[in-house]
């Protein structure tokens, strides 16, 4: 947002440095992003001078050119070659001289002497388009006779100079959207610090109707989309471009002035915060204005030309016939008003936020008005706003008040009551402010004190501040306006310390984090907003289970992540399309889930988990002088998962493996404790899914529930056993297997076959695709044995392997591969 410093002084009679009035804003909550001196008009027209062409002939090489002599004022006479048609003797014209810079948008040229075909030129006669005072029309600009040569083109277009404040506004402080609403809130700080600063509101008293002669018609069908809906209508109004000092308004704070009716509505908007809209009154059939929605899929033209397919939730401001503009967002096409119009019907209204949010992202649109709406605006200065925006039509487009003010709110909007506690106060603080000193910021803050006593105060709160209705609120109000820098830091801690055997989150993730950095991982961060449909055809996070949005920004971020396998492919895709395919990615963050069959309103229809996400995909080792490239593997990631449990001091023995019950993987294994709470499913992610994002390259995915894992870290011992004296013997089998049989059955078989001496069993590597029949899979199986009472000799571990190839082959028609 973009607060004009002159334009603010208006409204509070100040003189304070621009930075210290940042530094101020900052301070209370409307943190400013920069600070800029600029012109009404780009350049502030620095070199243009009024000049008079004294001579004018035939450029003696070109045909489409002039030989003028120019004089601006000075004892030197310019001669400047120039190719407008209109260009001759006698005419009062903007001369740019040499040095000058022009602007063109974001672009600029600067003014030289130089020779156009063999003449000499030492300047530029200027058309308005050229120097940002109109619109181009193909020839020089021709000024008043009267204007002195010499005169300053910035005094003879009243430029203004002024310094703007970007203010970056947080959603809830809808309250200070405009000059006023900054100005309230600079006062209240300045008052609590006992200077005299008061608003001063512009006066309405002249406000009066003239005549009933252009009566309209208004009705509200939807009370609940449009709690308060006001009008009245001007007739003999003139539409023609807005005098300078309104233009100048407008052109300081970004906006393109339009005509004098439609630049008073946009200065009242940034004046107050409140939109306004005008109508022409020749395109309000049956003068009859009819505030409803239409029936579903009826097609309206906008503003813009686009023609658009309503919903049957869209709030309409309608004529007897068609909808005219989609309340609180966009007009239509045909009702704006225009250079034809003499007689206006002026809207201002309060629309319910939860109804333009949803039309402003259903048609993605987003204007000035729809972003004050959606957010909340103060219901109370309807009225004021349109006798404001009345008295101001008149004084810059003439006409009559033709009507009296119709203004429907059969349900007021109250204050906000909000009862607060003298000691949460100061606790919430951490200061013992003194009760005269909060009074005097509430009275600042416009919250006025219903009852008091010892040990609480009642507040009325006035309805514009949306983001203040719970106690805490007042307090942050409170402190944010005292000065959050004005509270010391104590000198000691007062706290108790309290023992716990649960490990530090803070501490374990950065523990793990850090280990993975030095394996040369890289941390990602995503949105855990997601698109619902991802889960449309997941069995394992059904669509059902996502925590829907009651007013998304977007389709694409209606609902919360179940898990951070999408985030992670969106991430590897963006890097894979600019050739950076060699990925190690890892990713700490909350995932949501919904229990449909949960109680409505119920938090425990809820849950929210910690997760750790660890995506590897590319090459684990790329090529080298001394290496050859080796793609990542089945191996890499359990490698990860393994040296993760590990170094959480989570043992093997404490664990069980299984295959992963989870169709985010072609194949994939699950980690759980032995009384069955899951801590970890890893494996190579399924083409399906994966495809579904782009990303064609195979990926492998790990993902912890950190919170379980955390729970299961905090409750180990470390146990000491003695070393065995024996070794273990470590065997592979690669392995040719149908597709439909799983890591579990394999296992199975093996644990069947050796019960005594097989201590592990583990698959490191996947293999599907080329050089395999289409129904065969390749698991590479490592399993170890050890006795613990002697060395097994070749002869038992040959005899071991032979029955394990012998019933796999058996009971899963597995083959041994070569």
């Amino acid at each position: 947002m973009l607060i004009s410093y002159n334009w603010l002084k208006n409204y509070l009679d100040i003189n304070i440095e621009t930075d210290k009035v940042s530094k101020i804003l900052t301070d209370i909550g409307l943190e400013v992003g920069g600070i800029e001196e600029v012109q009404s008009i780009k350049g502030g027209l620095e070199g243009l001078v009024i000049g008079k062409v004294l001579t004018c002939e035939k450029h003696p090489n070109a045909d489409k050119l002039s030989k003028t002599t120019v004089n601006i004022g000075t004892d030197e006479t310019l001669e400047i070659v120039c190719g407008a048609p209109n260009v001759r003797a006698g005419l009062t014209v903007v001369v740019a001289t040499v040095g000058t810079t022009l602007y063109s948008g974001d672009e600029s040229f600067v003014i030289k002497k130089s020779k156009i075909r063999g003449e000499l030129s030492q300047g530029m006669l200027c058309g308005a388009d050229e120097i940002g005072v109109g619109a181009a029309d193909g020839g020089i600009m021709e000024l008043p006779e009267e204007v002195s040569a010499g005169t300053l083109a910035k005094d003879f277009f009243n430029v203004e100079s002024d310094i703007i404040i970007e203010v970056d506004l947080t959603p809830n402080r809808v309250d200070a959207a405009s000059h006023i609403g900054t100005a309230r809130d600079l006062a209240a700080y300045l008052k609590s610090n006992n200077e005299v600063a008061e608003v001063k509101w512009p006066s309405v008293d002249d406000f009066k109707v003239e005549n009933t002669d252009y009566p309209v018609e208004v009705s509200v069908e939807n009370t609940t989309a449009c709690p308060r809906y006001a009008g009245l209508t001007i007739s003999g109004v003139e539409v023609k471009e807005s005098p300078d000092w309104l233009k100048n308004k407008l052109s300081v704070i970004g906006l393109t002035p339009i005509n004098n009716v439609v630049d008073v509505t946009n200065f009242v908007l940034h004046e107050l915060g409140q939109p306004l809209h005008a109508f022409d009154g020749a395109e309000i059939k049956g003068d009859k204005v009819v505030v409803k929605t239409l029936n579903d899929k009826t097609k309206f033209t906008t503003l813009d030309g686009i023609e658009r397919e309503l919903s049957d939730n869209d709030l309409m401001i309608c004529n007897a016939e068609e909808g005219m503009c989609i309340a609180g967002v966009f007009g239509g096409e045909k009702s704006g008003v225009k250079e034809s119009t003499t007689k206006i019907f002026l809207e201002s209204a309060y629309f319910n936020p939860v109804y333009v949010r949803k039309t402003a992202k259903r048609h993605t649109l987003s204007t000035d008005a729809s972003f004050r709406f959606e957010r909340g605006i103060d219901p109370n200065i309807t009225i004021y706003a349109l006798k404001r925006a009345a008295l101001l039509i008149q004084e810059v487009a003439g006409g009559t008040i033709s009507s009296e003010i119709t203004d429907i709110y059969p349900e007021p909007i109250k204050n906000f009551e909000v009862e607060v506690k003298w000691k949460n106060i100061d606790r919430l603080i951490g200061k013992k402010l003194g009760e005269e000193k909060i009074k005097s910021i509430f009275a600042a803050l416009d919250m006025n004190i219903i009852k008091e006593d010892e040990e609480a105060v009642l507040l009325s709160i006035p309805p514009y501040r949306v983001d203040v209705q719970r106690d805490v609120d007042v307090i942050e109000d409170i402190l944010r306006i005292y000065g959050y820098n004005n509270i010391e830091i104590p000198q000691a801690v007062h706290s108790t310390l309290v023992y716990s055997d649960k490990p530090d989150n803070h501490k374990v993730v950065n523990t793990i984090a850090n280990q993975l950095v030095s394996l040369g991982f890289n941390e990602i961060m995503n949105n855990s907003l997601t698109k619902p449909s991802l889960y449309a055809e997941s069995e394992t996070y059904p669509e059902k289970n996502v925590v829907a949005l009651f007013n998304p920004l977007s389709s694409d971020l209606g609902g919360m992540r179940q898990t951070l396998l999408m985030g992670g492919l969106e991430s590897a895709k963006h890097n894979i399309n600019r050739r950076k395919g060699d990925l190690k990615l890892f990713e700490f963050g909350n995932c949501y889930f919904l229990n449909p069959e949960g109680e409505k309103g119920s938090l425990e229809k809820f849950r929210e988990e910690q997760h750790l996400g660890i995506f590897l995909t590319g090459n684990m080792i790329p090529a080298s002088w001394n290496s050859q490239e080796r793609k990542v593997s089945f191996a890499d990631i359990r490698g990860v998962v393994n040296n993760i449990l590990e170094r959480l001091n989570i043992g093997e023995a404490q664990l069980s493996e299984q295959d992963a019950n989870n169709d985010l993987f072609a194949e994939g294994i699950n980690i759980s404790t032995k009384n069955k709470i899951s801590l970890v499913d890893f494996g190579l992610v399924s083409s399906k899914v994966a495809q579904s994002l782009e990303v064609k390259e195979s990926v492998y995915f790990a993902e912890f529930n950190w919170d379980n894992l955390l729970k299961i870290a905090g409750r180990q011992n470390v146990l000491f056993t003695d070393i065995p004296k024996f070794p273990e013997v470590s065997r592979d089998l690669a392995l040719l297997i149908d597709k439909s049989v799983n890591f579990g059955e394999i296992k199975a078989v093996m644990q069947k076959t050796e019960k005594k001496l097989l201590k592990k069993v583990s698959l490191f590597d996947i293999y599907e695709g080329k050089n395999l029949p289409a129904d065969k899979k390749s698991y590479a199986v490592n399993f170890i044995l050890q006795d613990e009472n002697k060395t097994l000799t070749d002869k038992q571990i040959d005899k071991i392997m032979n029955s394990m190839i012998k019933n796999l082959e058996r009971e899963v028609n597995a083959q041994l591969r070569g």
